[in-house]
């Protein structure tokens, strides 16, 4: 390695780099018998021997963006962007990239990431700009393509993985493609909400309320502020919480932490956790929810314009998808913001003059 080389591995959240990628690297420099020539902390890691270091950091964090903050790191000539389809603002990205400039070395930018929608902004500059086939491996202008799946390491999978797959492969050959071999996905084919983009959360200071969905161990309990613009048709998001394992009071602290007092309109199927809420100071009203058609179906009347920092609810949205698009069945996957949402959206729709939007 030359000296004096600085990498910033990036996520978009990253709040436990030493619990996940440094035990990792911990690993293989022991296996290489090199555990003496780095020092590692929760942050960085050094060689001891040039001082190159590998600095890990999160482009948001609890206090909001530090985009700013990344930009102004001395030094940095290799940028990783790991997990980079978590990244959907374009101008983030261009951001930083723009301040990797160091002299008499070679400047690389690395986006590692599981192809999503056509519609991400990394397909459209990197491929579709580009004509780029997915699946590409090669170089294409200044740009390295590397495409791995399974197939590059088969001879260290089990035979049970191998039938996995080969089962998926002729029961669901669309997610085998997806999933399996990393295809971009085609929204046409599939993706429940096209018309939504990256904006500012409500601009014309619209009065706001919230929508909930429960989650606790495997599902996420997530919280999404909504402003609907029905002149213009459209409906901004800000998302505030999208967490697993939360217990009712540390929920209920989180919540009014976020939003205060503002109402609440959340799943009518878990009645007993409403009124745990409530008990807890929280100003939440349960809807009756309908079928998902109907709520998707209003949802999709509008334009949605999801705040740059909203990462859950976008992934979702490039990730829901029809399971069979004419009797309009949904798979049950990516939707726990979506369905916060829609109890919101239902409830206000249905209920045009409701007022300050207070429940006692």
């Amino acid at each position: 390695m030359s000296k004096n080389i600085r990498v910033l591995f990036t996520r978009y959240t990253m709040v436990s780099a030493h619990l996940s990628i440094i035990p990792e690297f911990l690993e293989k420099i022991g296996l290489l018998g090199y555990d003496n020539n780095f020092s590692v902390n929760k942050a960085e890691v050094v060689n001891l021997g040039n001082n190159s270091d590998i600095l890990f950091r999160g482009i948001k964090t609890s206090a909001g963006n530090q985009t700013a903050s990344l930009k102004s790191l001395q030094g940095i000539s290799t940028w990783v962007l790991d997990e980079a389809e978590e990244l959907v603002d374009e101008n983030i990205f261009d951001t930083i990239d723009l301040s990797i400039r160091e002299k008499k070395v070679q400047n690389r930018i690395i986006l590692v990431l599981n192809p999503v929608t056509k519609e991400h902004w990394i397909y459209k500059r990197f491929f579709e700009e580009r004509g780029v086939e997915s699946g590409f491996n090669g170089s294409k202008g200044n740009v390295c393509y590397i495409h791995s799946t399974y197939l590059d390491n088969i001879l260290n999978l089990s035979q049970s993985f191998l039938e996995r797959i080969k089962t998926i492969k002729h029961k669901d050959f669309k997610k085998y493609t997806h999933k399996i071999m990393g295809g971009w996905l085609d929204k046409a084919e599939g993706v429940v909400f096209s018309n939504w983009s990256i904006g500012e959360f409500n601009p014309d200071n619209l009065q706001t309320s919230c929508g909930m969905d429960f989650g606790f161990s495997i599902d996420p309990d997530s919280l999404t502020e909504v402003a609907i613009d029905k002149k213009h048709k459209k409906i901004y998001l800000q998302e505030h919480i999208y967490r697993n394992g939360l217990k009712s009071h540390d929920l209920a602290k989180i919540v009014l932490d976020k939003v205060g007092n503002k109402l609440i309109i959340a799943d009518s199927a878990e009645p007993r956790l409403i009124e745990d809420l409530k008990h807890l100071g929280v100003n939440i009203k349960a809807v009756k929810k309908g079928t998902i058609e109907s709520g998707i179906t209003r949802m999709q009347d509008y334009e949605l314009i999801i705040s740059e920092d909203s990462t859950n609810i976008a992934k979702e949205l490039n990730n829901y998808v029809y399971a069979d698009k004419g009797s309009k069945l949904y798979v049950d996957s990516y939707n726990h913001a979506i369905d916060g949402i829609r109890y919101n959206i239902i409830y206000h729709l249905d209920n045009p003059n409701i007022g300050k939007y207070f429940v006692q």
